[in-house]
């Protein structure tokens, strides 16, 4: 089953089973029926991960990796880290109704030797993802049938209630829905602010969800009424498939996309793509720092933001990666007296296999050109200053290699800075033999600082769908400070 998917009905439910219980080896499967008294689940007010970590263990899985039940029940559709940061607290409360559980006793769990043999023993992102969609990450391991009404709270950052404050709220909610005469809608999200308080002082997301019996119904105890005529699949637990695949040479690689993979949350079809950019990335050009080799500071022309203000020099080298895809870039000051502005340029460590065929080292594409035709692809950048006279104007180039047989399906322009982005220090003192030349750089690198945003900018597998290549770039100023942006 994969974990980022989720069966809808019974007959969904059952095809799902179906193909996990498909995946073990042959002979007989010893399977027990049980049933449990119905029950109220309230899980209080949790963090992100604690509830991740609450729905893992009633799935019988360790790990912080969401489950798909997990992101359906609080409508979460980005990665964890995305989903994790716009979050406060989540909580639940509600009734579960299990009619039967069907559970596997055979042990040990044996996969069938098609399903080990389809494992590649390398990193290989299509093999790997035709595995995922068609064997799936988990092997269910037992299926509970029956009725549940649940009460999911979402708590966005911006909401100013306390965790006691949730608390009761949640208990009022569910309080009000399980023994009112009359109750909420039966299924769906309903977003709270509270008109007589604050804008976002509530700010929290309220979701209804029921499984089995009559979902019509909007009463809850008529409506657990309905359970057993019309049953359905209220829970599951699991087995991870790697857990079965102790001995196999293609076992890490497999553990590694399965990670990605309910991490990020691609879209299946985009899977076998999103794999083969998970590359580690690297900044250009590395940056020297071996002391007592102090690179000579270069003639540069410079801009000045006003008469009497300090110059910011121009480094205008060419860095290039080659056929290396570019993914991100950044400004940054530099030289003894943080003084040079100069461009960074992050890319691939090496070169996607599904981009081999097209720009591996032996395929004849022409030279690099620095401008910018259509479907070409970015492997270089430069700064450079024009002199207008009484004015000087700073301009970014980039240069472009030809990409045969691809084309550009998506183009967007950005300039938000990565969250994990972390500003290149604008004070260095690198003469400690002079305090007052050092008080005088660190001086000057503070005052060109406030003109320079020296964020990264760079896109990876949080951003959907997770495979992206810079295709253009240009400057521009916001809030006094240049910056840079990309395609």
């Amino acid at each position: 089953m994969r974990m980022g998917e989720n069966a809808i009905g019974n007959a969904a439910a059952l095809h799902t089973a179906m193909n996990s219980v498909q995946a073990l080896g042959e002979g007989s499967i010893d399977i027990n029926k049980t049933s449990d008294p119905k029950i109220r689940q309230s899980s209080g007010v949790l963090t992100f991960y604690e509830m991740v970590e609450y729905f893992n263990q009633k799935a019988d899985i360790s790990g912080g990796y969401p489950l798909g039940s997990f992101n359906s029940a609080f409508s979460f559709t980005g990665s964890k880290h995305i989903d994790a940061a716009s979050t406060k607290t989540l909580s639940m409360d509600g009734f579960y109704i299990p009619l039967a559980k069907i559970q596997l006793m055979k042990s040990p769990l044996v996969l069938q030797d098609n399903v080990k043999q389809a494992v590649p023993n390398f990193w290989d992102p299509s093999s790997l993802a035709s595995f995922i969609e068609n064997f799936g990450t988990h092997v269910i391991t037992s299926v509970t049938i029956g009725g549940k009404d649940m009460i999911y709270v979402k708590q966005h950052q911006s909401s100013l209630l306390s965790t006691m404050e949730v608390k009761n709220y949640v208990q009022d909610i569910g309080n009000q829905r399980f023994f009112d005469t009359e109750s909420h809608t039966s299924s769906g999200p309903m977003k709270i602010k509270d008109k007589a308080s604050p804008e976002y002082f509530f700010d929290v997301t309220i979701i209804f969800r029921r499984r089995g019996g009559d979902d019509l119904e909007q009463n809850h105890s008529r409506w657990e009424r309905t359970v057993k005529s019309s049953p359905d699949v209220i829970d599951m637990t699991f087995v991870p498939i790697t857990d079965l695949l102790n001995g196999a040479p293609g076992k890490e690689h497999l553990t590694r996309a399965i990670g990605l993979y309910l991490e990020y949350k691609p879209p299946i079809e985009e899977l076998r793509y999103f794999l083969e950019f998970q590359i580690p990335q690297i900044w250009a050009p590395v940056q020297e720092n071996i002391p007592g080799h102090q690179r000579k500071e270069p003639v540069c022309p410079s801009l000045q933001f006003s008469m009497m203000g300090p110059k910011l020099y121009v480094s205008q080298e060419q860095v290039s990666v080659g056929k290396k895809p570019v993914t991100g870039m950044r400004l940054s000051l530099e030289g003894a007296k943080q003084n040079r502005l100069s461009i960074h340029i992050q890319h691939l460590a090496s070169l996607p296999k599904i981009l081999l065929p097209y720009w591996d080292t032996h395929v004849s594409i022409g030279a690099p050109k620095w401008q910018g035709p259509e479907e070409q692809d970015s492997d270089g950048a430069q700064l450079g200053v024009w002199d207008f006279g009484s004015r000087n104007v700073l301009y970014m180039k980039f240069l472009y290699s030809r990409l045969p047989g691809c084309t550009i399906r998506r183009s967007l322009w950005d300039h938000a800075p990565d969250d994990k982005s972390k500003k290149v220090p604008s004070v260095k003192n690198t003469n400690a033999g002079d305090s007052s030349s050092g008080s005088t750089e660190n001086t000057l690198g503070k005052k060109l600082a406030k003109f320079v945003d020296m964020s990264e900018m760079s896109k990876g597998p949080q951003d959907p769908p997770g495979h992206w290549l810079v295709t253009g770039g240009k400057l521009s100023v916001e809030k006094g400070a240049m910056c840079g942006a990309y395609s």
